[in-house]
């Protein structure tokens, strides 16, 4: 069974599809006035959104005659905090070769760490 972070991250491959994303990030909409600026079908949209919602990414809810679909927050939540993770292991990881290199230079005879440019003066 594909789990729920990558049935997000999949959906969102395609660029219509994070398009879709990006409009209902302002509000609701229809499957109609999504459709709107596209060269597309309702139904090609409603493909979309299908694919979407199966991702857990939107709902649809039903409004009297209007179908609109939200975006679900908390799924980018949960993406969010994978990316975050990642993006701080990273940079532990440029901090500890930054340390080594430094070493590195220190350890060299006749070398000198770089000077930091003064408060007030451009370099």
């Amino acid at each position: 069974m594909v789990d729920e972070l990558s049935k997000a991250f999949s959906a969102l491959a395609d660029p219509t599809r994070r398009d879709i994303v990006a409009r209902l990030a302002v509000g609701d909409a229809t499957v109609s006035e999504l459709a709107e600026p596209y060269d597309v079908s309702l139904q090609a949209v409603s493909k979309h959104l299908k694919v979407l919602e199966d991702a857990g990414l939107v709902t649809r809810s039903k409004d009297a005659q209007r179908r609109p679909v939200h975006l679900e927050a908390n799924v980018f939540d949960l993406m969010t905090k994978w990316i975050e993770r990642y993006r701080r292991e990273a940079e532990e990881r440029y901090q500890r070769l930054d340390a080594v290199l430094a070493d590195l230079h220190d350890e060299q005879p006749g070398t000198r760490a770089p000077k930091s440019p003064k408060k007030g003066h451009e370099s």
